[in-house]
């Protein structure tokens, strides 16, 4: 069984690296990162921060599509076994894996960095050519991978803890949220209605990799799209698909007439709009009219009114098809990520600390990523009270794409992004008089 990260951090002189390899081995998905989230909260309890967990931090009234009992239990199961910490596991009650930490030197701003720490459902590649399987750090758990760099992101986020809570003449407040259920865009916002950057000053989130190579930086991170995710039941009536189909109501066309629907939305003059119907699940057999029909499906755009022109389209396209085929239908808002927009003043002072690091060739005000990230919310919240926040990429060079099952992490870029992280946060942590 792994030792704690205490134990394995303090005889380390790379203890990015090492908290990266630790949780790629023992990946976990959405809401039940038990064995990341115990370990980086005792973690941090013992290098001296004030730790929050579960209820303290998330609003468990919100989160959308919990895990059961049945995949909590089964998620704490693998997590003991792995060496989590099961003191701290029993303060994450319900899949509220979030973690809030501050360390406190005195009178002072207070400068939070965000880090996701989930994974996902994809099974990493077996090619010997694969870092993780030449090193032996590869995933243990079948069909769940670090495949974004989020156990990159919780490498910097440590070994980041380590290096402040050993500073002296440092005054104001170092929080540190360690965020699940990112790439489901859930974890967010039952973070930000449970109070996670309330009182923040100054917010900075940071991204590995993002088609950026390594050496370089960018200092805002833009071509964030609004997206919403929806999950579709159509509802019809079963009967046997010869002897008698008239009276049946076939919730599988249903389906399949939404899906061709949707992907012929008619575009959006002067912005770009995605569509993708990922999930179209349906049937029993084949003489049986399906009387059920699920669907997935997301929509996208780089602009608020197209992105909501697509969801009224959505809406009408669905239930023009539920309608042609004598079908009802449910249509649920799974989740929803708004457009970014980062603070000026915290843009410009991330580049001119990055600017200053070894290692460093290139700082790029902006580089565009074309997806999105539920962190926006946090930094909505936070310019929303008076704050300044900014989303940065950290340049890595990458074998892969993210989410791909070979993707993996120029490693030496954890290093920088420790670097950067601790310089903005020193020049913001003001030296005491």
């Amino acid at each position: 069984m792994p030792m704690p990260l205490a134990e394995m951090i303090a005889a380390s002189n790379a203890p990015a690296v090492l908290v990266r390899r630790d949780l790629h081995r023992y990946p976990e998905t959405a809401f039940l990162e038990y064995r990341t989230a115990s370990r980086i909260a005792a973690y941090l309890d013992h290098l001296g921060f004030a730790v929050r967990t579960g209820r303290e931090v998330m609003d468990a009234e919100i989160v959308i599509d919990p895990p059961s009992r049945e995949q909590v239990e089964d998620a704490r199961r693998l997590a003991l076994a792995a060496g989590g910490d099961a003191t701290w596991m029993e303060r994450m009650p319900d899949g509220l894996t979030g973690i809030v930490a501050d360390y406190r030197f005195g009178d002072g701003p207070v400068v939070a960095f965000r880090f996701d720490m989930d994974a996902l459902p994809v099974s990493e590649t077996e090619a010997e050519t694969h870092k993780p399987n030449a090193e032996d750090y590869r995933s243990r758990f079948d069909g769940r991978m670090h495949a974004c760099g989020h156990d990159g992101h919780v490498g910097i986020g440590l070994a980041l803890a380590r290096r402040l809570a050993q500073e002296k003449g440092l005054a104001g407040t170092l929080r540190l949220i360690f965020q699940p259920a990112e790439e489901s865009a859930r974890g967010a916002a039952p973070m930000v209605a449970g109070g996670a950057v309330e009182g923040v000053d100054h917010l900075f989130v940071g991204h590995l990799g993002c088609l950026l190579p390594s050496g370089k930086i960018a200092a805002s991170a833009v071509g964030f799209l609004f997206s919403s995710r929806f999950a579709v039941t159509f509802r019809g009536a079963v009967a046997h698909a010869a002897m008698g189909p008239q009276e049946g109501r076939n919730a599988l066309l249903a389906g399949a007439s939404a899906a061709l629907g949707l992907h012929g939305i008619s575009r959006f003059s002067g912005a770009e709009t995605f569509v993708n119907v990922g999930v179209l699940r349906a049937g029993t057999a084949f003489n049986i009219i399906a009387d059920t029909c699920e669907m997935l499906v997301e929509v996208r755009a780089n602009k608020q009114a197209a992105h909501d022109y697509m969801v009224e389209r959505l809406h009408a396209v669905i239930d023009g098809a539920a309608t042609m085929h004598q079908c009802a239908a449910d249509t649920v808002r799974k989740s929803h990520m708004p457009g970014n927009e980062n603070s000026p003043e915290a843009v410009a002072l991330l580049a001119e600390v990055a600017s200053g690091l070894p290692g460093v060739t290139e700082v790029l005000p902006e580089w565009s990523i074309g997806g999105g990230d539920d962190a926006c919310l946090m930094i909505r919240r936070v310019r929303e009270t008076g704050g300044t926040a900014t989303y940065c990429i950290i340049g890595s060079d990458i074998p892969a794409v993210h989410h791909a099952a070979d993707f993996d992490i120029d490693e030496n870029a954890l290093e920088t992004g420790v670097a950067l992280f601790a310089g903005v946060a020193q020049r913001l942590l003001r030296t005491r008089e």
